[in-house]
């Protein structure tokens, strides 16, 4: 006996919801999509297809495969039982934050815990571009990496925008590293 429509999508409702709460990223979610949608929903071939093609197409990949599964196990309200489930948990945080940064905006110590936030994100671009600059263990920083790294921060310091020095920097790189 064929299950109910209604059935299927709160089915595929309950697990994206589920999914979008207990995972924070695609790769994660998928794993956990595969344990719940195989034989309940769809077949293995059936979910080995959603996942390869939500991987060629632009986008957020959980969405791209909420909408294939949603597709393929509830047609056009499937999709949207599917959708809802996966965007409303991070709706609702999102909408919970700002609230809550509405809430303590013009407080005083708001200020300072911003510039410490600033501090440490600031430090940690610092180790992440050192470790770049580095490059293999062993292996000395080229006259090249010196090049682009020295013509970038005259650039930013000049005020060029970030995102024209960020492709400068990229043609330069694929001249020089031919």
């Amino acid at each position: 006996m064929k299950k109910p429509a209604i059935i299927i999508w709160l089915k595929l409702f309950w697990m994206f919801l589920k999914i979008n709460l207990l995972t924070t990223s695609g790769p994660a979610s998928v794993g956990l999509l595969y344990k719940e949608a195989i034989g309940t929903i769809m077949t293995e071939a059936q979910f080995i297809e959603a996942v390869g093609f939500s991987n060629i197409l632009p986008g957020s990949e959980a969405l791209k495969l909420a909408m294939f599964v949603g597709f393929a196990a509830g047609g056009i309200p499937g999709t949207v039982a599917a959708l809802l489930g996966s965007i409303l948990p991070p709706t609702l945080i999102m909408l919970a934050v700002v609230a809550l940064l509405q809430r303590v905006q013009g407080e005083a110590w708001m200020y300072g815990f911003i510039k410490g936030l600033g501090s440490a994100v600031a430090m940690l671009m610092v180790l992440v571009a050192w470790q770049l600059f580095r490059g293999e263990k062993g292996k000395r920083v080229g006259w090249r990496v010196l090049l682009i790294a020295s013509l970038g921060l005259i650039a930013l310091v000049q005020g060029i925008p970030s995102p024209l020095v960020l492709i400068g920097s990229g043609i330069i790189g694929v001249i020089l590293f031919r």
